[in-house]
């Protein structure tokens, strides 16, 4: 599958327990499909690896609401297969400015990813499309001095939009954890809840515009929007101070 390498979209987030959950799913099934890709079960698992500076640039920048920001990440989905080092990951950058979100990714061997982002050195082989998003991801990790600082895990349900949603994808992201030590994506170790794990992260993501059958179903069950950073919330948790959670 030809990766996207570049995109723009709004997120929307709340947070909903095990019952809404389940009562929600029921309800999109009517509008949305179920994620091709997603395991038997419905649901895969997503690791990500993110990267900051000695003093914290992204996520104080995310902390201080800053309009434009951005951070950098390793990510994988993971299949029942061990994690090699020619496993393919996404790294990508994800930036914010206001509202909207940009993504900028490329998808290489995990070998090629610690190569671009810990050793600061372009794969000894690659695709000549990747080379302008690699050679941004070195400049920023130059520019911010980055570093491997937190891995978060989770399982993922997602459901896509139909021919008259494009672009649309809701998804319900369970079990979330994270680690700040043994940061190598291709470890098993569990790591620590970055929320209660009888609470689910919903986030609604669109190219322009909510439909409006789903603004309706929002409303209904009376969702409140929140502003959560996994990432952010993981270095709080971390320091034992769990950072609060924006209710809308």
């Amino acid at each position: 599958m030809e990766p996207i390498r570049k995109f723009n979209r709004f997120e929307l987030k709340y947070l909903l327990t095990m019952e809404q959950t389940r009562e929600f799913k029921q309800q999109l099934e009517a509008y949305m499909f179920p994620d091709q890709y997603a395991w038997n079960s419905g649901d895969y698992v997503i690791s990500s690896l993110y990267y900051d500076s000695p003093d914290l640039q992204c996520y104080w920048e995310k902390i201080d609401g800053l309009k434009f920001r951005k951070k950098l990440r390793v990510r994988i989905y993971e299949t029942e297969e061990s994690i090699t080092e020619d496993s393919i990951v996404f790294v990508e950058i994800k930036q914010r400015y206001d509202k909207t979100i940009q993504k900028r990714r490329i998808a290489i061997p995990y070998r090629d990813a610690m190569a671009l982002c810990d050793e600061h050195r372009l794969p000894d082989e690659y695709d000549e499309r990747d080379r302008p998003v690699m050679e941004e991801v070195l400049g920023m990790i130059e520019e911010r001095n980055l570093q491997p600082t937190l891995i978060t895990s989770y399982f993922r349900h997602a459901y896509t939009g139909t021919e008259f949603d494009n672009g649309l994808r809701v998804t319900f992201d369970s079990n979330i954890r994270y680690r700040v030590n043994d940061l190598d994506l291709a470890s098993k170790q569990l790591g620590r809840y970055i929320v209660s794990p009888d609470r689910v992260i919903l986030e609604i993501k669109v190219n322009e515009r909510v439909p409006y059958w789903l603004t309706e179903l929002i409303a209904q069950n009376n969702y409140r929007l929140i502003r959560i950073s996994k990432y952010c919330t993981g270095l709080d948790v971390a320091s034992e101070f769990p950072q609060r959670i924006e209710v809308y």
